[in-house]
């Protein structure tokens, strides 16, 4: 059965199954199977949890709910073992009934019973998993209606089970590193959004993270790097640790006691400097590198001779040790073979074992390693790039280059985890706004998650069946804090969650939509810092029109295109009582917009955006708004001023290939001058065998120049204004000059001539002015 949102139902065909009273169901994942009945199950202090005192799987279940509602603001609730329900009904105290049942009606792997009464709730299921996740469902039920330590949730009878057995979340701590404490809240999270796996992405060129006691330089050595400019404008001198052992037996049994299994992946053969800066002897060319500093693809690999897979194999006994999950990660991914194809004696081994080429070895590496953790019980995966030169036969492949290694590790016969970037990346930005912050490009917004389908169409049933599940991946290089971290994550994990548990039929993006004011409201409550990127209001004017006539035509928008928009021209902060935006509207400049997307009961679902409109805002346009100049190459990114700035702002868009940002079309009419903010920024994007298409603008002058054209981005330059030395100015500097007299609406084209080697020069501001005070140029 659709459950959908009544206000929704007037505007797309959908079956609306809501509360009385007019409330969406309150659930993300939405269960497999609702109905709903008449009445209300109040939950306070006085409520009884009962258990069966030989039932211990129950009795954990149990206190975990207790704590779940415990930590949102509820009370501990009275566990009461083998009392019977006549007993507790005679005092007319409420019960919460748990109980794992061999026969309940629900069959499949981590489903549950939910009965929920005036009377009591009743959870019933055939393994622990089933009966958590049916906690997990009565708390959201709970929470969606709590006043102070009461809570109270409508009756209802949910059977539900999961569509897939693999529902993951992959962190990677290896960028940049979470404290145990924050990896403790992402695994909260996680098991409230019946989320059960998280891959833990431990080593990288950039920091090994795990602490293995046979080899302590990979933690003295290998946990820390020294960033580019290191103790300059804010940046640190140094970066890094680790987790020691015995914080990774506290993080894996506080997983498992939220029913996730820990995934650590140590990446091999590639990926790998931080190791070989620890242990040269293991790396190729016998040379110690530094720990990287630079993010993308580093070419130190590891070595293919006995003693490196001595090395390795002596490392995965103490992770083995450490983590009971039946998968162990080895990576696989983007290891570009340079350093092996360079090597004689890789050469020579690679004729021993009778491979043909760099992509055999590495089959034949992993081969080695997966047999080695077959032979201890466990399995081997690793990224898609294992196929490429045949992965051993029981690995499970986790699909990331698109989806095409979906259908190709199926058609070879193998498992597969369906990971695919940039579909399910959360490193992307999620909206293209100003104010969005560090991330890759181009964005991926919460409903372009959503809309993603785990299993590919046109499989047969028995090839569907190799599909293990889905995840996200947070890659971290732009994620220094645990606030970037969350602002990434949430709330697009809500959907993830939907895609990978409820049935692909029952899925429903009005509904989903409907269902998230609650979810972000336990947010709140939770502390835990989403992004509002879907619900923030874009305030839109015609520049041309409003500087000819000193009227502006007024658009607002957001990405969800639903809930009611409200805004002020008054300078106060708009309120439920606020206008609604029905149509584009006009206003005097100059006038300050102020606007919020609101759910129809007056709930804020983002913070208020506002736009100033006068004349220097409209001859104005934040860096952040250009775009990518022509060119055959683009990969921007929203880079912080140095790469372990934690403040959210400021951020630069760049293009890793060119040092070029364009403007859209800028009324140029009587504009004598222009000021340009620019922000110097480390290029620690190592580009590897792609290093050769970055688009060389040679400079004239010792430091290089910023160069404006208008209307184009090649031919000569209208304005030419040098960049200040480095060594002796600041991060970020503002550089102003004369401009020719132009007419009518044109493109602003802002370029640096830097070496491929020079910092990156990302634009703050573009300013335009009117009135002829600009110098020749200006920075400090």
């Amino acid at each position: 059965m659709k459950v959908c949102a009544a206000l929704f139902c007037a505007l797309f065909s959908c079956s609306c199954l809501v509360y009385a009273g007019g409330n969406e169901l309150p659930l993300i994942p939405l269960p497999s199977k609702v109905d709903q009945h008449e009445g209300q199950l109040v939950v306070g202090p006085g409520t009884t949890i009962r258990v069966d005192s030989s039932d211990t799987a129950a009795l954990r279940v149990a206190h975990a709910f207790s704590d779940m509602l415990a930590r949102i603001g509820g009370p501990t609730l009275l566990i009461a073992a083998g009392a019977t329900r006549t007993e507790h009904a005679a005092n007319g105290v409420r019960e919460i009934v748990i109980r794992l049942d061999p026969n309940a009606s629900v069959t499949q792997r981590e489903g549950y019973v939910l009965d929920v009464s005036p009377g009591g709730a009743r959870i019933v299921a055939r393994d622990e998993s089933g009966l958590y996740y049916g906690a997990v469902t009565l708390w959201q039920l709970l929470t969606a209606n709590q006043n102070g330590k009461t809570f109270t949730a409508h009756a209802v009878h949910i059977e539900d089970w999961p569509q897939f057995a693999w529902r993951g979340l992959m962190i990677d701590s290896a960028r940049h590193m979470q404290s145990v404490t924050e990896i403790e809240s992402i695994l909260d999270q996680m098991a409230l959004h019946k989320l059960n796996m998280l891959h833990w992405h431990l080593t990288d060129d950039q920091g090994w993270r795990i602490e293995i006691k046979r080899y302590p330089e990979l933690t003295r050595i290998g946990a820390w790097r020294t960033p580019p400019d290191a103790g300059k404008n804010g940046e640190l001198t140094r970066y890094g640790g680790f987790y020691s052992q015995d914080e990774i037996k506290q993080v894996v049994a506080y997983a498992a006691a939220r029913h996730i299994t820990i995934v650590p992946e140590l990446d091999m053969p590639g990926h790998a400097q931080a190791a070989v800066a620890s242990y040269p002897q293991f790396g190729v060319t016998g040379e110690r590198p530094e720990v990287s500093a630079d993010w993308g693809i580093n070419p130190y690999l590891y070595n293919v001779d006995d003693n490196t897979f001595q090395f390795l194999q002596n490392v995965l006994d103490e992770v083995m040790t450490l983590f009971p999950s039946r998968y162990i990660h080895l990576g696989g991914d983007e290891a570009i073979k340079d350093q092996w194809n360079a090597s004689p004696a890789v050469q020579a081994k690679m004729r021993a074992v009778g491979v043909k080429n760099a992509d055999q070895l590495q089959s034949w590496f992993m081969g080695r390693l997966g047999q080695y953790l077959h032979d201890h019980g466990r399995h081997l995966i690793g990224w898609d790039e294992i196929l490429d030169g045949g992965a051993p036969g029981d690995a499970v492949v986790m699909s990331w280059r698109g989806t095409n290694g979906i259908e190709k590790a199926i058609h070879a016969g193998h498992d597969v985890v369906v990971a695919p970037d940039p579909y399910l990346y959360l490193d992307y930005v999620q909206s293209d706004r100003d104010d969005e912050t560090a991330g890759r490009l181009p964005m991926r917004s919460l409903q372009a998650v959503y809309d993603f389908q785990v299993a590919p169409k046109g499989l047969s049933p028995q090839q569907a069946q190799l599909i293990l599940g889905a995840q996200a991946n947070v890659w971290t290089e732009h994620m220094p804090s645990d606030a970037h971290l969350q602002h990434a994550i949430f709330p697009r994990l809500d959907a993830v969650s939907e895609i990978v548990w409820t049935p692909v039929g029952e899925q429903n993006w009005p509904s989903f939509l409907a269902r998230l004011p609650t979810q972000l409201d336990r947010y709140r409550r939770e502390d835990i810092q989403y992004a509002d990127s879907a619900f923030a209001v874009k305030i839109d004017v015609n520049r041309q029109q409003a500087l000819a006539s000193g009227k502006a035509r007024v658009t607002l928008s957001n990405q969800i295109q639903g809930e009611t928009i409200r805004y002020t021209v008054d300078g106060t902060a708009p309120d439920s009582n606020a206008a609604i935006y029905k149509a584009p509207f006009d206003v005097t400049l100059p006038t300050t917009v102020r606007a919020v997307t609101m759910t129809s009961a007056g709930q804020a679902l983002a913070e208020a955006r506002e736009r100033v409109i006068d004349d220097e805002s409209l001859r104005s346009v934040a860096g952040n708004e250009l775009s990518a100049c022509p060119t055959p190459n683009v990969d921007e990114m929203r880079a912080q001023p140095t790469p372990d700035a934690t403040s959210f702002t400021p951020v630069y868009t760049i293009n890793n290939f060119d040092n070029c940002r364009l403007s859209r079309a800028l009324p140029l009419d009587g504009v004598k001058s222009i000021a340009v903010d620019l922000a110097r920024l480390p290029r620690n994007v190592a580009l590897a065998q792609d290093a050769h298409l970055i688009v060389q603008h040679k400079a004239a002058t010792p430091h290089g120049e910023m160069e404006l054209r208008v209307d184009h981005c090649s031919g000569p330059a209208l304005t030419v204004v040098p960049l200040p030395d480095p060594a002796t100015s600041p991060g970020t500097f503002t550089l102003q000059t004369k401009l020719p007299l132009t007419r009518g609406m044109h493109t602003v084209c802002i370029l640096t001539t830097t070496a491929p080697h020079d910092p990156y020069y990302g634009v703050g501001r573009l300013q335009l002015h009117t009135a002829d005070t600009a110098p020749a140029n200006q920075h400090p």
